[in-house]
């Protein structure tokens, strides 16, 4: 990449920019040097607009069709008259220019001699035509007229003086005027490469100020080499953090930098590692983790089905608590004897109950009455909470869960002796929350 002047603003730019940022006119692929001179000018232009040599890429002519089938001395003869061409047309143009060019001085004689007419006409006066030098016969003067002639002489020469000052100041005016202008020009296109570069992310342009203004104002210049520090350093830190790969440097780097051209990949890169974070611990906690930081991150939809597929698998401690909710409640209900209380903890319609198919509420209630014999005075059950709990999807989100765990029970009897025995029980929650179905067998209290 190279900076060039504008063709169209003369304003520098990068040869590699698709458009001038001054004037909007398309630069990349749209130029080309001239050979000759140097000058840089649009590519469709005939001639360089500088010192009028011919656009090599226009004078270039591609072979007829069926060239390839002419013998050599025919393509090297039709060589030869395309340079004949090519030569006739560049004097052609040559002389066309030298045409153009005396036009322009015709022009400028015709009107200066209209200036000259239009000036008011001044007497002319016939010279008379000169006597010859005769010996001049000088007589003798006075000392008065001596003083006189002295005194006439040095008038004349103060007189001189005068007009050589007043030619020497309007000289030096003219002088600063032009410099003026040419300073002020100056002043005015190292400013316009000043805010480009200040504006610029890109170090070979700030380096490309520094070069070509080196004796540009000192604050432009501890600008321009402050601004490229900062962007060799914040390179070297984006270095650092990318070879760290660890999301701790690459949030430094973008607390460091907020406005760094890099943002959004350090963005991106955090987004990947957090996501396989979340893929790795393959649970509810860590997908929620994931959503809650990256409510746009790339792995959206991934994690809602992920974390949909761990709930259905997963156990969560909320469905724990109410498995051991519901089944405290049940045997509560048997021990204070509440037939209301156990049939709102059964489902309408239990698949099994104590062997019995498709058994209704009303079946419960003769369950927990058979516990209640003659004998019994009270009745006790206790829970040991050692669930043990499998999960199953029947739905859309809707969840089935198999349910073991042992219980005690502990008999008051009439005749004030008490006995205690020991259950196993298999039960079924609905997605409802309530027992779908019930099965116990006893057991030892070794078991």
């Amino acid at each position: 990449m190279a900076i060039i002047k504008c063709p169209e603003c003369g304003r520098q730019i990068s040869d590699k920019a698709p458009t001038c940022p001054s004037c909007g006119v398309e630069i990349a692929g749209k130029i080309t040097k001239c050979p000759n001179c140097g000058e840089i000018y649009f590519s469709n232009l005939e001639m360089c607009p500088n010192c009028h040599e011919l656009n090599p890429s226009l004078t270039r002519m591609t072979p007829p069709t069926g060239m390839s089938q002419q013998t050599p001395a025919s393509q090297a003869s039709m060589t030869q008259q395309q340079e004949a061409e090519n030569a006739a047309r560049q004097k052609a143009i040559r002389q066309e220019e030298i045409r153009r060019q005396d036009a322009l001085r015709q022009d400028a004689l015709r009107q200066d001699a209209l200036r000259q007419q239009a000036r008011p006409q001044t007497p002319v006066r016939t010279a008379t035509p000169p006597t010859p030098p005769v010996p001049p016969v000088r007589p003798q003067q006075s000392n008065s007229q001596n003083g006189g002639n002295g005194e006439g002489t040095q008038e004349k020469k103060k007189s001189n003086r005068g007009v050589i000052i007043i030619s020497l100041i309007f000289a030096f005016l003219v002088c600063g005027i032009f410099y003026y202008f040419y300073d002020s020009a100056n002043k005015n296109k190292e400013l316009e490469a000043y805010e480009y570069a200040m504006q610029s992310s890109d170090p070979m342009v700030l380096q490309s100020y520094l070069d070509t203004y080196k004796d540009a104002d000192e604050a432009h210049r501890d600008s321009i080499m402050a601004h490229l520090e900062l962007l060799k350093q914040t390179d070297q830190d984006w270095t650092n953090a990318v070879v760290s790969g660890s999301k701790e440097a690459l949030q430094a780097y973008l607390d460091k930098y907020p406005n760094s051209p890099h943002k959004q990949e350090v963005l991106n890169k955090i987004d990947s590692i957090d996501w396989n974070v979340a893929k790795s611990a393959d649970n509810v906690e860590a997908y929620q983790a994931y959503l809650a930081a990256h409510a746009d991150g790339s792995h959206i939809e991934e994690a809602e089905n992920a974390m949909k597929k761990a709930k259905s698998r997963d156990l969560q401690p909320e469905e724990k608590d109410m498995v051991s909710s519901l089944f405290r409640h049940f045997f509560q209900s048997i021990n204070t004897r509440d037939a209301d209380g156990l049939q709102a903890s059964c489902e309408d319609i239990l698949s099994s109950l104590l062997g019995k198919n498709s058994a209704t509420k009303a079946d419960v209630v003769t369950f927990m009455n058979k516990l209640y014999k003659e004998d019994v005075t009270n009745l006790n059950w206790f829970l040991t909470n050692d669930y043990k709990i499998k999960k199953r999807e029947v739905g859309d989100e809707d969840y089935e869960y198999q349910v073991q765990f042992s219980a005690r029970e502990e008999v008051q009897l009439t005749d004030g002796t008490k006995k205690t025995n020991h259950f196993k029980i298999n039960a079924t929650v609905s997605p409802d929350g309530k027992v779908s179905a019930f099965n116990m067998s006893k057991i030892n209290a070794a078991e």
